[in-house]
């Protein structure tokens, strides 16, 4: 026999070991119902804050959404806005170019609004909640 082929025999002799070592240590897991399996969990609901936060507005409008030099406050949606046309807005803020509102913003403010349209609607929907529910303090 060659030293390659004493080799390749060592290696596949501790190869084999290993995989019955593994096979024989290895914990069984019950993935029924009763031991809280995948199928069963239902998926964690964020609230509108934790959303706004998980994707990042507080970047631009601030920890307290009260606007910075990058983006204005939201506190004042509801002034402006429809759930609807918050989505909307949310979804495509480049469709609302043109808009006075929006004209003066660009030149007051240092960034753009971005597109949301990789978001769920229904997370858009429990931010937009969010945001037509606060009230100036």
């Amino acid at each position: 026999m060659t030293n390659a082929q004493k080799w390749v025999t060592a290696f596949l002799g501790i190869f084999i070991v290993l995989f019955f070592i593994g096979r024989f240590t290895k914990e069984e897991v019950d993935y029924t119902e009763e031991h809280n399996s995948y199928e069963s969990q239902e998926p964690v609901q964020l609230d509108g804050l934790a959303l706004i936060n998980k994707i990042g507005c507080v970047s631009c409008h601030g920890s307290d959404l009260k606007g910075t030099g990058l983006a204005p406050g939201l506190y004042s949606a509801k002034e402006y806005w429809s759930r609807e046309k918050l989505i909307g807005y949310l979804r495509n803020p480049s469709s609302y170019n043109g808009d006075d509102r929006f004209e003066a913003y660009k030149t007051q403010y240092k960034s753009l609004m971005p597109s949301y349209s990789n978001i769920d609607v229904d997370q858009l929907g429990i931010i937009a909640d969010y945001l037509l529910s606060l009230e100036n303090k």
